[in-house]
């Protein structure tokens, strides 16, 4: 482990996003803090690598220089959505988003995090055992509180004793690289075969797109089954260096217990489970974890009424689409109601890659936007 001091004010167990906006949230508090990594950085993570403004603008808040984490990745300013029935809407996000490949993106993050004075040690960590004093560290350094950001497979989160969620809340997606089909456009294309599945074609802007397809693990879901899916809703994509990884949604996001361990990012389930979106919800949520740390022994319940505070309604809004969104009918009108209204689409948006709320503008506009339907026995 390469920390000279053995005892920190917070370990972050997770040098990816949500651990580096932990470590710069707490070194905004004065705190001394150590990020533990099993890998060294730059590395690549499983992802789509398009990232929201409201990500950006929760680093910009912590002193990151956004300007600096997006460097050499230009804005990606179209989104265009299809819905299950192939109904289509292109249009202008209200802000744009930028696509940057995880390897440069948790690097520069984490560069910011080390700017600020946070240290970086490369260490797998096994064992946390919480005192009333601090938190253990596999028996090497102690912690006033450590913040859990590593991941799907999170350690942390098992050391406090929850479990993995369960099949129908949690996704597995598959991502590669592929020459761009077109620049300046995500293109997300959902489908009901399988449903709910979509996939998804992000421009990087160098020449090339990150390309995949998820869905649900509780629908069977094979590496032969998502490479199908692939290639079915992409077809002529030729990716390469593809690798799956698991979702964890935030319809199974278990409860932040009290106490000086805390969860960030994908390690508290924190996935958007209309998109499988992750990267806005993995900065704000290690922000608040790493204000949160400053509380010591309070730290688990000052965070969990952050979070309430901060994205409980947005939570609760995601899940109820998630339940509507089980019908693709309904996904259809949406759309519908998307290409017909800008403002609809920008809630839309806003509702799956950032924390807005299920409007009722938008559920007026599907109302409006639903196709007649043949009722049994009935002509259409």
């Amino acid at each position: 482990m390469d920390a000279q001091l053995t005892r920190w004010d917070v370990v972050v167990v997770g040098g990816g996003p949500a651990g580096a906006a932990a470590a710069l949230a707490a070194r905004r508090h004065g705190a001394s803090v150590l990020v533990l990594d099993r890998a060294d950085f730059p590395r690549d993570k499983v992802c789509g690598d398009g990232v929201a403004p409201e990500a950006l603008d929760v680093l910009g808040a912590l002193g990151a220089d956004v300007d600096a984490v997006t460097d050499g990745f230009p804005a990606v300013p179209r989104l265009r959505l299809t819905s299950p029935s192939g109904r289509t809407v292109e249009r202008t996000m209200h802000r744009p988003a930028v696509v940057v490949p995880r390897a440069v993106l948790d690097a520069r993050v984490l560069d910011a995090a080390l700017a600020a004075g946070a240290a970086f040690g490369r260490h797998t960590v096994r064992r946390l055992t919480p005192g009333p004093d601090g938190v253990d560290v596999d028996g090497e350094l102690t912690a006033g509180v450590v913040v859990g950001a590593d991941g799907a497979e999170s350690v942390v989160r098992r050391a406090l004793g929850i479990g993995a969620n369960r099949p129908d809340r949690l996704a597995v997606a598959i991502r590669g690289y592929a020459p761009a089909a077109e620049e300046g456009v995500q293109v997300i294309t959902t489908t009901d075969q399988r449903w709910p599945a979509y996939a998804w074609s992000f421009p990087v802007g160098d020449g090339r797109a990150n390309v995949g397809y998820g869905e649900l693990v509780s629908g069977g879901a094979t590496r032969a089954g998502l490479l199908e899916g692939l290639h079915r809703l992409l077809p002529g994509v030729a990716p390469e260096g593809l690798r799956a990884h698991r979702l964890p949604l935030s319809t199974g996001r278990p409860r932040q217990p009290d106490g000086r361990v805390v969860l960030a990012g994908d390690a508290a389930s924190l996935i958007n489970p209309m998109t499988g979106e992750g990267i806005f919800y993995a900065v704000l949520s290690g922000a608040l974890a790493g204000a949160a740390a400053a509380h010591g022994a309070g730290a688990g319940a000052v965070l969990r009424a952050a979070l309430a505070d901060r994205l409980g309604t947005h939570l609760r809004h995601t899940s109820a689409a998630s339940r509507l969104s089980s019908r693709p009918w309904l996904m259809d009108a949406a759309f519908g109601a998307a290409a017909a209204d800008q403002r609809v689409f920008d809630d839309v948006v806003a509702l799956g890659l950032a924390d807005g709320r299920l409007t009722a503008r938008t559920l007026i506009g599907a109302v409006s936007a639903l196709r007649p339907r043949t009722r049994p026995g009935r002509p259409a």
